[in-house]
């Protein structure tokens, strides 16, 4: 099957993928938004800075968003260079109204935007062919479509830009992480996001408006125990090596009775990010640290930005790609900079292996 050729085909279904249909939608250019029909489950990332929610505002989605549920993100505590808990992340500045979100519904609300604009193609890019004119995109079940402007949103896989850029790493940090329930309701649990850095990484705890607990563990590979995603009881021994983490999960009766799941959380990005008839958007373009908790604005950022930049280009004006481009190299200097200063503030593993690959 091929369908009609569009002007800009945007690959992904995420959180950039959303703010670049968007921003399009509406504008007169024909669009596409290609991305699998089933919506995905639960999975790691839940802060929504104050900046993600006035993009949202932007997109035209804040009286969806603010129908929930998602919970104010008013706690936040971490052990950091110490062993007591002092309030407010290490990286993230305090000001606005920060969210922990609930995941599912996020991505369901976004998923139905995208969908309300018409432009959905339920599907997967398998290859993408670059024309003197544009892409031509080959899809699941032998569909092609053809595009003037392609804006990759897939994720760290990069589908499209991965051919046209070098992937830069700066660390192969994972994250093992798994979402607990109470065993009893007898304890309620504090509204909280909770960081502890331990000798082989970090911890991150937050309660999710669900009232489970989602917990993360942000490793190397090597630090982590062989088989740890079939092993709850090696887990469970992690956690009880913590001292904040796991006097949060026993004080609220939180049960640890699966083993985690795995992700990459290493800091990635694209070089170059965008080309002639082309830009990455959102982790295809820069995947941070989680330290940051840019991850979602970012994305939301980076699809709209690019998006502006794909319509300027269908007029003939590259100036806006180009400056894209220089803003996304930018914004990476500045986190991998952040990164740094915050890393060095642990002092307590200073010869551990994995703050000593982060210095």
């Amino acid at each position: 099957m091929k369908h009609d050729p569009v002007d800009v085909a945007i690959v992904g279904g995420g959180t950039a993928a959303a703010a670049a249909a968007l921003t399009l939608a509406g504008s007169g250019y024909r669009v596409a938004a290609i991305a699998p029909g089933n919506a995905p489950g639960d999975r790691i990332g839940e802060s929504l800075a104050a900046a993600g929610v006035d993009l949202l505002t932007d997109l035209g989605l804040a009286e969806a968003f603010a129908a929930g549920p998602h919970r104010p993100a008013n706690l936040r505590y971490s052990a950091w260079g110490s062993a007591l808990l002092a309030q407010a992340n290490p990286l993230v500045p305090s000001g606005g109204l920060a969210y922990v979100l609930d995941r599912p519904a996020f991505d369901r609300m976004l998923r139905d935007a995208i969908e309300a604009t018409g432009a959905a193609i339920a599907g997967t890019v398998e290859r993408a062919l670059p024309t003197g004119a544009g892409w031509t995109l080959q899809l699941t079940g032998g569909e092609r479509l053809h595009a003037r402007f392609a804006i990759d949103c897939s994720g760290r896989a990069a589908v499209i830009a991965r051919g046209a850029g070098v992937r830069r790493r700066a660390a192969r940090s994972v994250a093992a992480y798994a979402f607990l329930r109470q065993t009893g309701g007898e304890v309620a649990p504090t509204a909280a996001t909770l960081i502890e850095a331990v000798e082989d990484g970090w911890w991150y705890a937050t309660l999710l408006p669900d009232l489970r607990l989602a917990l993360a563990f942000f490793s190397d590979p090597d630090r982590l125990p062989r088989g740890i995603t079939r092993d709850a009881r090696a887990w469970a021994r992690m956690i009880a090596g913590t001292r904040s983490i796991a006097r949060w999960l026993e004080s609220a009766d939180y049960a640890i009775d699966e083993p985690p799941r795995l992700a990459s959380a290493a800091t990635t990005w694209l070089q170059p990010v965008a080309g002639e008839g082309w830009a990455a958007a959102g982790d295809a373009a820069a995947a941070f640290d989680p330290l940051s908790s840019h991850g979602l604005t970012t994305a939301l950022w980076s699809g709209r930005r690019a998006a502006f930049a794909a319509a300027a280009m269908l007029e003939g004006d590259a100036g806006l790609l180009s400056r894209y481009a220089e803003d996304i190299d930018a914004a990476i200097r500045s986190v991998l900079a952040a990164r740094t200063s915050v890393y060095s503030r642990e002092r307590r593993f200073a010869r551990a292996p994995f703050w000593t690959r982060r210095k």
